[in-house]
């Protein structure tokens, strides 16, 4: 799944919007930077490749679609960020030709390409390659977190060229590419958490014990692209590892736990009541509560192929975090009961 057919470069052109359909979890838009102005496009938010193109699309699948409480992967720390843009092959010799003449100036008395639209143009009709084309993830864009020095390091990249089979172009997709892109469209579901005491029933110096209640399962997400020759794809997987416990006030001991994540045949468990670190509330919440926050540590890893058990690859990629919070009201009093 990982194959990709070399090619070398000769020649550059103008650009079209390239479209990145997203499988399972609805639509994602990708376009290339490559107009009169060389600024990457906009986006309306559309399905559409633009202006009739044959669209080369990237197809992202999961097995986690979302549900109550599920967050896009947050990173754990650092600043690492998934890839903004890249270069893909989008049109044949013969496709390019094609488009081109459909985009050409329209003789308004006839209706037709004026006259020399393809004067001095080279097609590489009758040549083994493909037209590759700058092409940026255009959510990325629409977020507003992209860093003028981001946007630098797409400015290198040829904004269309004609790659002959051989060497592939710098900057091309590849499984790494599918990779980041696979990493940034990962959603992950809210820790699962249970509290003994119940939450609205936390006892003053009584250990608060926390239980899943359900298993957690891993997450993946796989990433394909296969067009003109180039057929690769990437799977990014996440897995719980771990849980850390804050009580949200100072008033407890100790103020946070962690916890290792211990995998069962069902999934992920976890159940705190044996554990040597419970969290004990130290005073009353009064008529207010303490907001306890349970966050999952996810370790990702991500293979070259759409098998989300293949072997690991480098470079590694960013832990992921997800997040729980609820509020928890602490009584006092004399006697307790479980």
């Amino acid at each position: 799944m990982s194959r990709l057919r070399k090619v070398t470069r000769t020649a550059a052109g103008s650009g079209i919007a390239v479209l990145l359909v997203l499988g399972s979890v609805g639509p994602a838009v990708a376009g290339d930077g490559s107009g009169s102005s060389g600024e990457p496009p906009a986006g309306d938010g559309g399905g559409s490749s633009g202006n009739g193109a044959i669209g080369a699309q990237v197809q992202f699948k999961t097995n986690f679609k979302g549900g109550k409480g599920a967050s896009p992967i947050a990173q754990s720390e650092g600043s690492w960020d998934p890839p903004l843009c890249w270069t893909q092959p989008k049109f044949t010799g013969k496709q390019y030709k094609e488009y081109s003449e459909k985009t050409a100036p329209i003789d308004p008395t006839s209706g037709k390409p004026l006259p020399g639209w393809d004067k001095g143009k080279e097609f590489h009709e009758k040549d083994k390659g493909a037209w590759w084309y700058r092409t940026y993830d255009v959510d990325r864009l629409r977020s507003g977190n992209v860093k003028p020095a981001d946007m630098a390091k797409c400015t290198p990249i040829t904004p269309v060229q004609w790659v002959e089979q051989g060497d592939p172009p710098k900057q091309a997709i590849s499984p790494l590419v599918l990779a980041g892109l696979a990493y940034a469209r990962t959603k992950l579901p809210a820790p699962p958490v249970t509290l003994r005491p119940a939450a609205d029933n936390q006892i003053v110096n009584l250990a608060t014990h926390v239980k899943f209640d359900a298993p957690i399962d891993p997450v993946w997400v796989t990433a394909h692209f296969d067009h003109l020759g180039v057929d690769i794809a990437a799977t990014t997987v996440a897995r719980p590892v771990a849980l850390r416990v804050d009580a949200g006030t100072e008033f407890a001991d100790p103020q946070s736990c962690t916890y290792d994540l211990t995998k069962s045949k069902s999934g992920y468990q976890l159940d705190t009541s044996k554990d040597g670190c419970n969290i004990k509330y130290r005073k009353s919440s009064g008529d207010g509560a303490y907001q306890l926050q349970a966050r999952v540590t996810w370790k990702v890893t991500w293979t070259n192929s759409a098998d989300p058990e293949g072997p690991a690859q480098q470079p590694a990629l960013p832990d992921g975090l997800s997040t729980f919070e609820q509020d928890v009201a602490v009584k006092e009093i004399q006697s307790i009961n479980r």
